[in-house]
């Protein structure tokens, strides 16, 4: 009987000492894949633990759905696109940006070397294949002007996320919006060699790829929420940079159907695009919004000093 009073003690002591775990929904922005190594390391090492957070890692049945459910408080965090999360708030939509993912574009222009492409330049005549209307066919058109071409000069086709056949196929001479960490690194695993032209070094701003949105009353109720999390994600980034081999076997442990040859050079190709998160800078938010505007992408403007939400 002391033993027992004893043992209850010592579940009371301990329920006072460590943080209770507040359940924690966050919303992949796709399928699990490289990009999220981070998240799955913050998660799996206990550094979502440490700040009192269960977070459960959930999957979109569409990518259209995470930020739309963190808009609507359906969800307390999603993985989104910085360009898409402006455009979201130039909607009226009640999401904050409350860090980085990954730090630069993964998107790019992928071509094949075999077509004679050198520069933007040699897409004159050409067939350009994109993904999201309209924001990769602006992106490209920013890349070709960059390069002295007009629309006229190429014809653009929207061919969905579907960048890398008919690019190997011969039907498009260029994917825009094509990832450099996956869809080039898949083209090369079926023997073609490729090149890529980065947006940010053809006239695009240098953007978030990736970044983490909460609904503004998240923020404004439950800051401490907040700020556990981006601690835990900043713990699980330098994990990984300091422990990759470490960090991709717990993402396939975590996720054994993607441990396969392309995942793991994509996680390789991934890792110098981590360097740096979660910080996220007013400026290069400014630099985007005042670019997308510019190009037609944003009907209103966008208040930054509520969208980008800083620790304290």
């Amino acid at each position: 009987m002391h033993l027992r009073c004893a043992l209850l003690t010592l579940t009371f002591l301990l329920a006072s000492v460590l943080p209770a775990h507040t359940a924690t929904s966050l919303m992949l922005d796709w399928y699990p894949n490289p990009n999220h190594a981070t998240l799955n390391a913050a998660k799996t090492q206990g550094f979502f633990a440490d700040q009192g957070l269960e977070v459960d890692l959930q999957v979109p049945a569409d990518p259209n759905d995470p930020l739309k459910l963190v808009a609507a408080g359906k969800v307390d965090f999603a993985v989104s696109y910085q360009p898409t999360v402006l455009q979201a708030r130039a909607e009226g939509l009640p999401v904050v940006a409350v860090g980085a993912l990954v730090q630069h574009p993964l998107s790019c222009v992928l071509y094949r070397k075999d077509q004679g492409i050198t520069s933007p330049a040699d897409f004159k005549g050409k067939r350009i294949g994109y993904s999201v209307e309209p924001l990769y066919r602006v992106l490209f058109e920013t890349v070709a002007g960059h390069a002295g071409l007009t629309p006229e000069d190429y014809e653009t086709v929207r061919v969905g996320f579907n960048l890398t056949q008919p690019l190997l196929s011969g039907k498009i001479a260029g994917s825009a919006g094509a990832f450099r960490n996956y869809e080039a690194v898949q083209a090369e695993l079926e023997g073609f060699d490729v090149g890529v032209f980065a947006f940010e070094e053809y006239g695009v701003p240098d953007f978030y790829e990736l970044v983490l949105i909460a609904n503004a009353k998240t923020v404004s109720e439950a800051p401490e929420k907040v700020a556990g999390l981006i601690n835990a994600l900043k713990q699980g980034t330098e994990w990984t940079l300091e422990n990759p081999k470490r960090s991709r076997e717990a993402f396939f442990a975590s996720y054994p159907d993607s441990a396969n040859e392309l995942n793991r050079r994509a996680f390789e190709a991934t890792l110098p695009f981590f360097k740096g998160s979660p910080a996220q800078t007013r400026q290069r938010w400014e630099a985007l919004e005042t670019f997308m505007r510019d190009k037609g992408l944003l009907n209103n403007p966008v208040d930054l000093d509520t969208l980008v939400w800083q620790p304290e």
